[in-house]
C-alpha cells in the first residue's frame, strides 16, 4: 500500500511545473489524470525527440498517469469535467492565469459543489497583483527573480541549465498538496493553494537577498566558482579534465596547504589568512593552486584532496552521470514503460521503505479516453460520437 493509494488528482498542466508536481503525487501512488487538448495534447511532447522520439522533458515529468484528450471548449466537455471532479480529491492546473476561472474551476466555485477538493493554481506571478496576467515561462522567472543576475561571469550572466523555476514551483505544489491532504483529513475541509513561479524562486534565492540586505552589494557573478567563498569550485587538472573543491574553514585551509599543494608556509601567508582575504586575493591564489593541479593527473589531485579530507567532486558530463558508480551502487536506476518502448527511470529520491513507488507507463496523448469515458457511465456509441465530433 501507498500513502496515496485511493486519491484522485485531476490536472489541467502542460510544460514543467504542474506536470513536475503531479508526477510526485503519482510516484506515491496517486491515480493522476492528465486532461490533454485532442491531437496536440501537452505542448512539452513537441519540445525535442532526444528519447527515442519522444520529448525528454515529457518522459521526465509523466509516468503513471492517465492520458484523458478532451477539448475544454466541447458542448460535453464541462459535463464530463462535472463527472470526473465528482471522485476527484485534488484538481491542478497551471493554464493561462484566468483560464480555470472561466471555465467555473476555481475554488470559490469548487468548494460549494465539492467541499473536501483541493485546488492548487500553479501561475507565473499568482492569481492576482499587478504582474497576474503576465506571461511567465522559466527563464523569464529566472530573471525576474534575480537569479539571472547572480548566475554566470562577471562578464556574462547565465540561467541554469535546467527548468529550476518550474522545478521550484513544482515542488512547493507538490508539498503544500500533501499538507492540505493531512489537514483535510483533521477537517474534512478542501483548501485551496496558489503557488507562484516568482514566490519560489524568491525563496530560493533568500541567502543573496540577505547578503545585499538594506542595499549592500549583491554577490559578485563567479562562474562555477563559489561567489563569497573561495577556494571554493572548479580547478583543471594536468591532464585536462576538471575538479570541483570547496573549503569551509580555517583546519581545511591549512590542510589543503599541506597535503594538497605541499605548501605549507601559505597556512600562514598574510594574503590568504581568512576566507575574505583569500577571496580578495583569488586570482592569485589560483595561479598558485593550478600551477600545482597542472602537474597531476584528476586522479592524483582527488588522492590528496581525500587524504586531506576536503570536499571534492568530478565535474561529470550527462554520461559519466548515466554511469555513476554511485547511483549504480545503490541500485537507483529502474526502467519504465513509455509510448516509445522500455526506457530507463531514476527511482524518486528519499522514499520511505515502507513502500514501492509507483513507476508506471508514460502516457500516449488520449490513451485513456475511452477508458475513463466508459468508467463514468458513458456508453461505446457516445464515445465514439464525442471522437467523431473532435471532442476528443
Amino acid at each position: 500500500m501507498r500513502p496515496l493509494d485511493g486519491v484522485t488528482v485531476v490536472s489541467l498542466e502542460h510544460a514543467i511545473a504542474a506536470p513536475f508536481c503531479t508526477r510526485q503525487l503519482a510516484d506515491l501512488g496517486a491515480r493522476v489524470i492528465k486532461i490533454e487538448r485532442p491531437k496536440v495534447g501537452d505542448f512539452a511532447r513537441g519540445y525535442d525527440e532526444r528519447v527515442d522520439g519522444m520529448s525528454s522533458h515529457f518522459a521526465w515529468t509523466n509516468r503513471s498517469k492517465e492520458s484523458l484528450a478532451l477539448d475544454l471548449k466541447h458542448h460535453e466537455a464541462p459535463a464530463i469535467l462535472e463527472k470526473i471532479l465528482i471522485q476527484a480529491d485534488v484538481l491542478v492546473q497551471n493554464l493561462a492565469p484566468g483560464a480555470a476561472d472561466r471555465m467555473g474551476l476555481s475554488y470559490e466555485a469548487l468548494s460549494q459543489r465539492y467541499p473536501g477538493i483541493i485546488v492548487c493554481d500553479i501561475s507565473g506571478y499568482g492569481n492576482d497583483g499587478p504582474y497576474r496576467d503576465k506571461k511567465a515561462y522559466d527563464l523569464l522567472i529566472q530573471a525576474e527573480s534575480g537569479f539571472v543576475s547572480i548566475t554566470g561571469t562577471p562578464e556574462s550572466p547565465a540561467k541554469a541549465g535546467c527548468s529550476i523555476a518550474d522545478i521550484a514551483a513544482g515542488m512547493y505544489a507538490y508539498t503544500n498538496i500533501l499538507a492540505a491532504l493531512l489537514q483535510r483529513g483533521k477537517t474534512g475541509k478542501g483548501a485551496h493553494i496558489d503557488v507562484s513561479m516568482l514566490e519560489a524562486m524568491v525563496e530560493w534565492m533568500t541567502y543573496p537577498l540577505y547578503y545585499a540586505f538594506d542595499g549592500a552589494t549583491p554577490p559578485p557573478r563567479a562562474g562555477a566558482s563559489h561567489a563569497t567563498i573561495f577556494p571554493y569550485g572548479p580547478f583543471a587538472a594536468g591532464d585536462g579534465k576538471t575538479i570541483i573543491l570547496g573549503l569551509q574553514n580555517e583546519r581545511e585551509w591549512d590542510a589543503f596547504c599541506r597535503v594538497v599543494l605541499v605548501r605549507p608556509e601559505l597556512a600562514t601567508d598574510e594574503r590568504f589568512a581568512s576566507n575574505s582575504l583569500r577571496a580578495r586575493h583569488r586570482a592569485e591564489l589560483t595561479e598558485i593552486i593550478l600551477a600545482t593541479f597542472s602537474t597531476l593527473t584528476v586522479e592524483a589531485v582527488v588522492e590528496r584532496l581525500e587524504q586531506a579530507q576536503i570536499a571534492n567532486a568530478r565535474m561529470n558530463d550527462m554520461l559519466d552521470v548515466w554511469n555513476h558508480p554511485q547511483l549504480k551502487a545503490r541500485e537507483r536506476w529502474t526502467s519504465v514503460q513509455s509510448p516509445v518502448g522500455v526506457i530507463p527511470a531514476l527511482f524518486p529520491p528519499g522514499m520511505p521503505n515502507a513502500f514501492e513507488p509507483r513507476m508506471d507507463a508514460i502516457p500516449a496523448l488520449g490513451q485513456h479516453s475511452e477508458s475513463i469515458l466508459l468508467e463514468l457511465g458513458y456508453a461505446s456509441s457516445d464515445v465514439a460520437k464525442l471522437r467523431a465530433e473532435g471532442a476528443l
